[in-house]
């Protein structure tokens, strides 16, 4: 397992791997991979701890049909949504045995004879979650991919379709923020925390970022800042009167993005402006999101919700695309990078499990295929 910084530091062996797809991708004619040996899949077959449940397995693919593609995965995230599908916690849970995996990009490596908007060669993400990424192979039905453009860093394409998406709505859907407006956000080293200091630094937007205390902050400090960060503290500094002079000098916040719950989204609150509204994504605390009296009858705070996969579902495929072209056009302008991130071949998934399930960890984990 080795350690990437930024997307457009993608490894030897990812460009190497790359290229190797793309040969393979160039002949549509080969029968469908799997035969005896199987297609390496991360199954699971029944709910609990990832690392106890979840099995490098064989499986067959499914016989190419008129609409269908088949794709070699290049490499898939392992998302707190994942993690909490393995353990029988999240709103949508697929039928089992299931291959995990919501996010990642393939390549399109052979299309059935009805499809129309892919061909070999593509880059592709799936379109709804319950995909099963975290395998080297599948076959599965044209509507279920999104093409997106093979000119990014492969760690951006990897990790596209869930937290930038995300960060992107959140910053412009709930408040009509104006450059030189501030917002503030807990768990700021999340996916969608990085996301969020990128987006809203390429969009004029100042950035209060909170994150737990730990061992190595001035490092994951420097680190936010590096990209975009305009200011870092711990929940703790969040806590003392001092933020009352910090306040004097910046602007309150009319957006907060909750990914933590408890005591933390408290703080959150406490420190947004008149009229400004908190969007809770995430419950990492599993702790209640709790708001004082005060804050709805003298502040008139608005507390909201947000899910990638409903809005999905109530915009649609359209709607989504222009998104992902939207954030692609961040990515070239080197404005959006993937995630700090650690490559992990599938082989190795355990160490990727294991550290998912570690705390204070800044580095979102690729499986490599």
């Amino acid at each position: 397992m080795w350690t990437c910084g930024r997307c457009s530091r993608s490894s030897a062996r990812l460009g190497r791997q790359r290229d190797e797809a793309r040969r393979e991708a160039s002949s549509s004619s080969r029968p469908a991979a799997g035969g005896a040996a199987g297609v390496r899949a991360l199954v699971y077959a029944e709910h609990g701890e990832p690392v106890k449940v979840v099995e490098l397995k064989k499986l067959e693919l499914s016989p190419l049909g008129k609409s269908d593609v088949r794709i070699k995965i290049l490499a898939a995230p392992v998302n707190p949504a994942d993690i909490n599908m393995i353990q029988g916690k999240y709103s949508i849970l697929p039928e089992l045995p299931a291959i995990g995996g919501n996010d990642g990009v393939g390549q399109v490596v052979e299309v059935g004879s009805a499809v129309m908007g892919v061909k070999p060669g593509d880059w592709v993400i799936p379109t709804n979650i319950g995909f099963g990424t975290w395998r080297a192979e599948a076959v599965v039905s044209e509507e279920s991919l999104i093409v997106i453009p093979n000119d990014i860093p492969l760690l951006c394409a990897a990790t596209l379709r869930v937290n930038p998406c995300t960060a992107y709505r959140m910053l412009s859907d709930f408040e009509q923020l104006r450059p030189g407006d501030s917002i503030i956000q807990n768990a700021a080293n999340s996916g969608v925390g990085q996301a969020v200091i990128q987006i809203a630094a390429a969009l004029g937007l100042r950035t209060i970022n909170v994150v737990r205390d730990r061992p190595d902050l001035q490092k994951l400090t420097d680190r936010l800042k590096d990209l975009g960060a305009e200011h870092v503290f711990t929940e703790e500094a969040m806590r003392r009167p001092e933020m009352k002079d910090f306040f004097k000098n910046f602007p309150r916040p009319q957006l907060a993005l909750n990914c933590v719950g408890g005591k933390s989204s408290t703080e959150l609150m406490r420190h947004l402006g008149n009229g400004g509204t908190m969007v809770t994504y995430g419950g990492m605390a599993k702790q209640p999101v709790t708001a004082s009296t005060s804050s709805f009858i003298f502040k008139d705070i608005k507390l909201r919700g947000f899910w990638m996969s409903q809005w999905n579902k109530d915009h649609g495929t359209d709607q989504f695309k222009e998104m992902i072209l939207t954030l692609c056009d961040f990515i070239r302008r080197g404005q959006l990078t993937a995630p700090f991130c650690s490559e992990v071949p599938l082989q190795d998934y355990q160490v990727a499990l294991e550290a998912c399930m570690k705390p204070f960890i800044s580095s979102k984990q690729i499986l490599i295929m």
